[in-house]
């Protein structure tokens, strides 16, 4: 009996990891071909390995409470296949279990017809022209944004990274730079090919022509010289922070928009993607895509604000430290910033809560927040302890953000967790602004205390990449409705 226990598990996995391997060429043609990204309850199928395609669909267990498996996705992933579809997102877990619910008495390609019937239009291009995007500084955020960049490049037709603004380091700088694109030490190896053009000075990672481009100040590049008009420039140094110091990028030929990694000062925008992109209009040109924290914790407390009413908040972060701290105690102009990272927990103060009500109006006067940088070098955590309008229970509130994580306006902003097990470690690579962990909420009477982890880098550096699209209007519609 054993023996044929251990035979019949290894005949699923190896028909499921068959089935897998079929999806892939659909998958690729799809969003080549389409601009179709086929999830599975948010989690993209695009680039895939085959144990990532049994993996999205096994995390679906965690939203379902049932097992979705690759054997009854396919015949649906195969039917959109036949289709002429325009671009979009395209949830194949959900339409999955919808379909199950009808209890087979609709033909696959007939219902798969009628779901995706508003775009099944014929492939439609989503800008005339590709938009051009120009990353200055190529630091931590750079590198990530310029990885997410690269694995949207899609068709050719949307965002298409032309360039990375420097400082020159040295003679290899160009293949130090390539070097360490292609290797990080905690997102892991780039996924494809890396190459160096050394005569354009360019880095050449997957396809995409990257030119390195040296210079000292935002105003110094004319940027038409390199076939680059109209861009869309993403400032991740942080060393500008105003409209004066970013205008300066305008001047620059070729430049269009400007969009800083960091909380903007003045009247500058703060966009959080997903929340207030209202503020993303044709007459501005400077935008702020705010801090991580703010991204993390925005989506959160504008849902429960939506629902349930905030009264009053007290945010604390366990912040992983940055490259802006000391490996080993040295002088620091911050307070306490200038002690060992690695060895401490440092308390450092955070303008979150400040941001947060720049974001959302309603809740000005009404948040506190502080941030503690520990010593872990990415992934952190933010504590969200809230008064209420009303009166809660865990239940209530979790089922709340757990629908919202799953079909609404912040899908994309608010992931969901119930795992008893997860650790910081394990929302490395997250494409979400934050993670609620459920099994860690807190509530009694009108508080509640609720506990977001968010990848502090690449999480960011998704919700920025978010914003670019808005800008450049690309827009995809997620489906099912």
């Amino acid at each position: 009996m054993d023996v044929e226990k251990q035979d019949s598990y290894l005949e699923e996995w190896k028909n499921h990891e068959a089935c897998a391997e079929r999806m892939l060429p659909i998958i690729g043609r799809l969003y080549r071909d389409h601009n179709i990204v086929p999830t599975v309850y948010g989690r993209t199928l695009v680039h895939c390995s085959v144990i990532d395609v049994l993996k999205a669909h096994r995390f679906a267990r965690l939203i379902l409470d049932t097992e979705l498996s690759v054997l009854e996705t396919f015949p649906l992933l195969e039917a959109m296949d036949r289709l002429d579809l325009a671009p979009a997102r395209v949830d194949i877990g959900k339409l999955t279990v919808k379909f199950k619910s009808l209890g087979g008495s609709v033909p696959v390609e007939e219902f798969i017809g009628s779901e995706l019937a508003s775009i099944n239009i014929g492939r439609v291009a989503l800008r005339d022209e590709p938009q051009d995007i120009v990353l200055y500084g190529f630091g931590r955020i750079g590198r990530l944004l310029a990885r997410i960049l690269i694995e949207k490049s899609g068709s050719g037709e949307k965002l298409r990274i032309r360039a990375a603004v420097v400082r020159k380091g040295g003679a290899d700088d160009l293949l130090k730079r390539a070097s360490l694109l292609r290797r990080d030490s905690i997102h892991g190896q780039f996924n494809g090919i890396i190459t160096v053009d050394e005569e354009a000075n360019a880095i050449i990672a997957n396809g995409n022509m990257i030119r390195i481009i040296y210079a000292d100040a935002p105003d110094q590049v004319d940027y038409t010289q390199y076939g680059i008009n109209n861009a869309i420039l993403i400032d991740n140094t942080g060393k500008w922070r105003d409209r004066e110091g970013l205008g300066k990028h305008l001047k620059s030929a070729g430049i269009a928009k400007v969009i800083l990694t960091a909380p903007g000062k003045g009247d500058i925008p703060n966009v959080v993607a997903g929340v207030n992109n209202e503020l993303i209009t044709p007459q501005e040109s400077i935008f702020s895509a705010a801090s991580c924290t703010t991204n993390a914790i925005v989506p959160v407390m504008k849902a429960i604000s939506d629902r349930f009413g905030i009264v009053h908040a007290h945010m604390e972060t366990c912040h992983s430290y940055t490259n802006d701290q000391n490996l080993i105690d040295n002088y620091h102009k911050a307070s306490r910033r200038g002690r060992s990272a690695p060895l401490n927990m440092v308390i450092t103060e955070t303008g979150a809560a400040k941001a947060v009500a720049k974001v959302i109006p309603e809740l000005a006067g009404k948040l506190t927040g502080n941030a503690i940088r520990v010593p872990t070098p990415n992934v952190s955590l933010a504590i969200l302890n809230i008064e209420l309008g009303q009166k809660v229970d865990v239940q209530a509130i979790n089922s709340y953000l757990r629908n919202i994580s799953l079909d609404s306006p912040l899908q994309n902003q608010i992931d969901f967790t119930n795992s008893p097990e997860v650790v910081s470690s394990d929302f490395v690579g997250s494409r979400h602004a934050g993670v609620v962990d459920s099994l860690a909420t807190i509530a009694q009477d009108n508080r509640c205390v609720l506990y977001v982890w968010y990848d502090n880098e690449f999480g960011y550096s998704c919700q920025v990449v978010r914003m670019v699209q808005k800008m450049a209007g690309i827009n995809l519609p997620n489906l099912p409705n």
